[in-house]
């Protein structure tokens, strides 16, 4: 098996029963990370379990109803990823919940193993949600930043989107957060996390992006895949980037990470190969079709 179908998930690979994606920490061969895709039909339920892990209910496209014990969640969602951020719905492990909608979607459901639970079934509103403008020129890309350190509470699970215009590269320059690590003065400058790329792109189903993840002589990897609406990328480790968007069609994808550190932080260092790039976007214009749609 190469590097590539092994880390690379194409549209379906990972279905499982009512899940368009379902990767699990033990199906991706790792500790704490997982993701699943669900698509309701109109006025079809779903009932998830959360067990050991915590999980959010992200609306990709259309609305839906989340009932838990800790209560009623009524996420008015969107059209689709490039129209405008979501509202969201928090749940915490060891808990049941109903995923119900009256006009049917598309629900994204990361989750994190946890060994803790001290939070409580919530709800996010969209108007709360972070949205950034990072890099420029043709790096300027869009990041929504629903569940970071700073943004929303949870034990262990980030989660973010990332929109890249079409002909532009984001998750560059390339970067790793697979080892804790500390400066000289203690300080930590590097977290350990796993983490899944989820793929959708703009257009009739004809468009395409290319993910890049290598790694070191000591701990190789490496992925350089085409990817497509609905395909997965999982990142154990090593540096990831660029995300490359082809020319004509606008990419989205969905981050998802989580990791053993007591600490939940996003802590990340770039390849010194490359680093210095960002540096050259000082003298350059954010992309002008930044942000996407309804977004800010």
């Amino acid at each position: 098996m190469s590097g590539t179908s092994k880390y690379h998930l194409p549209a379906g690979a990972s279905a499982d029963g009512r899940y368009d994606v379902h990767v699990t920490p033990e199906s991706a061969g790792w500790g704490h990370t997982g993701l699943r895709v669900l698509t309701l039909a109109p006025g079809e339920a779903h009932a998830l379990s959360t067990g050991d892990c915590e999980f959010l209910v992200l609306p990709l496209a259309g609305s839906c109803t989340v009932t838990t014990d800790g209560g009623t969640f009524e996420l008015e969602g969107r059209s689709g990823v490039f129209a405008s951020v979501t509202d969201f719905a928090y749940l915490p492990r060891e808990s049941e919940a109903v995923i119900s909608s009256a006009s049917g979607g598309r629900f994204a459901l990361p989750c994190a193993r946890t060994g803790q639970g001290g939070h409580s079934a919530r709800y996010g509103r969209r108007e709360d949600v972070p949205v950034e403008l990072r890099g420029a020129g043709a790096c300027s890309r869009q990041v929504n930043n629903y569940c970071l350190p700073g943004t929303f509470d949870a034990e262990q699970l980030l989660v973010c989107e990332v929109l890249t215009p079409g002909g532009n590269w984001s998750s560059y320059p390339p970067h790793k957060h697979d080892e804790a690590r500390t400066d000289a003065d203690g300080s930590p400058v590097e977290s350990h996390l796993e983490e899944i790329y989820y793929f959708e792109v703009s257009g009739d189903g004809s468009g395409f992006g290319y993910q890049r993840v290598y790694g070191t002589p000591e701990r190789p990897i490496d992925v350089l895949a085409e990817v497509r609406s609905g395909d997965t990328v999982l990142i154990p480790h090593g540096w990831h980037g660029p995300s490359i968007a082809a020319p004509g069609y606008d990419l989205y994808y969905l981050n998802v990470m989580a990791g053993p550190g007591q600490d939940r932080a996003w802590l990340i260092c770039d390849d010194p190969a490359h680093g210095w790039v960002r540096a050259t976007w000082d003298s350059q214009d954010v992309d002008d079709r930044l942000p996407f749609g309804e977004s800010r």
